[in-house]
C-alpha cells in the first residue's frame, strides 16, 4: 500500500496528514476552515485517496497560513507515499463540468514542480474565504508533491462551482496519473532513468 503520514509544526500552524493512495476515498478532515474542508473532501472522494487531515492555526489573523500549510503537508505526504514512482501512468488530464462551469486540470508526476494557474474569480470571497488563497493552495501542493500542474477554468459564473470543479478535476487527474499501469508496473515512465 502506498501510504504515508507527516506532521508539521510551526509558530503559525500545526498540521497532521495521513493518506493512502490506494484507498477508497475515505476522509476525515478538520482544518477549522469550512470551505477548505469541503474542497479536501472532494479531493479525497474523487481521487479515491484516503485522506486524514487535522490542522489548527492562527485563524484569528486570517486563513492564509492554515490554507498554505495544509497544502504543503498534503503535497509532502503524497510525495512520500508515491515512493519510487515505478509503474505509475504519470500523465493525466481531466476536463470536468459543474453546472455552468467547466475546468481542466492537466498534470505530470514528474518530480519537477510547476504551476500554471489560469483561474479568475468575479468576487474576492466565497463566504468568508478569500478566493486568492486557492492559488496559494494549488501552488503549495504542486511545489511539495513534485507535480507539474496546469489548472484552467474554461468558463463559468458561480465562483463556488469554479473552484469546486478545479478540485474535482485535480482529484480525477491524480487518480489516473497515480494508477499502476499493468503494462509497465516495474518500470519508471521515462527514458532518462529517473524522474525529477
Amino acid at each position: 500500500m502506498r501510504q504515508a503520514t507527516i506532521s508539521r509544526q510551526t509558530n503559525e500552524t500545526s498540521v497532521n496528514v495521513s493518506l493512502n493512495i490506494d484507498g477508497t476515498g475515505q476522509y476525515n478532515i478538520a482544518t477549522g476552515v469550512g470551505f477548505l474542508d469541503h474542497m479536501l473532501e472532494q479531493l479525497s472522494k474523487h481521487s479515491l485517496i484516503d485522506l486524514d487531515v487535522k490542522a489548527t492555526g492562527d485563524l484569528h489573523i486570517d486563513m492564509h497560513h492554515i490554507t498554505e500549510d495544509v497544502a504543503i503537508v498534503i503535497g509532502q505526504t503524497l510525495r512520500k507515499a508515491m515512493g519510487d514512482l515505478k509503474g505509475i501512468r504519470r500523465y493525466a488530464s481531466q476536463t470536468l463540468p459543474m453546472d455552468e462551469a467547466l475546468s481542466r486540470v492537466s498534470l505530470d508526476v514528474s518530480g519537477r514542480p510547476y504551476l500554471i494557474w489560469n483561474v479568475s474569480f468575479s468576487q474576492p470571497k466565497i463566504g468568508d474565504f478569500d478566493t486568492e488563497l486557492f492559488r496559494e493552495w494549488f501552488q503549495a501542493f504542486a511545489m511539495n508533491s513534485g507535480i507539474t500542474l496546469h489548472v484552467e477554468n474554461l468558463y463559468g459564473e458561480n465562483n463556488h462551482h469554479i473552484i469546486e470543479i478545479c478540485f474535482k478535476a485535480l482529484a480525477r487527474a491524480l487518480r489516473e496519473a497515480l494508477e499502476i499501469d499493468p503494462r509497465q508496473k516495474d518500470c519508471l515512465p521515462t527514458t532518462k532513468g529517473a524522474l525529477g
